[in-house]
């Protein structure tokens, strides 16, 4: 095996690695998507029209983005709004 093949071969291996070591917004049994809580631009996913994804929500508290919290606790978390929502929610812009 020359230089070049061993190089590509360790940048192929450190790639795959960082990948799996990436976190994921999958959600899992342990978190659940919750709508409201989210500060402006700190959203995880879903932040209405004309928004791409994580990072896109433009006021605090957005109704339609959504933060990924532990299973059980959205509800409980308390924002100048009301509670956070399992579902989008309508608030104030």
């Amino acid at each position: 095996m020359n230089s070049k093949t061993k190089l590509a071969l360790a940048g192929s291996v450190a790639a795959a690695l960082s990948l799996a070591a990436a976190p994921s917004f999958a959600q899992s049994a342990t978190m659940e998507k919750c709508y409201g809580v989210a500060l402006a631009g700190e959203n995880d996913c879903a932040a209405g029209p004309g928004t791409t994804c994580s990072g896109t929500s433009t006021v605090d508290y957005q109704g339609n983005a959504w933060k990924l919290v532990p299973a059980g606790t959205c509800t409980d978390i308390d924002t100048p709004f009301g509670p956070g929502s399992l579902e989008e929610i309508e608030r104030p812009a």
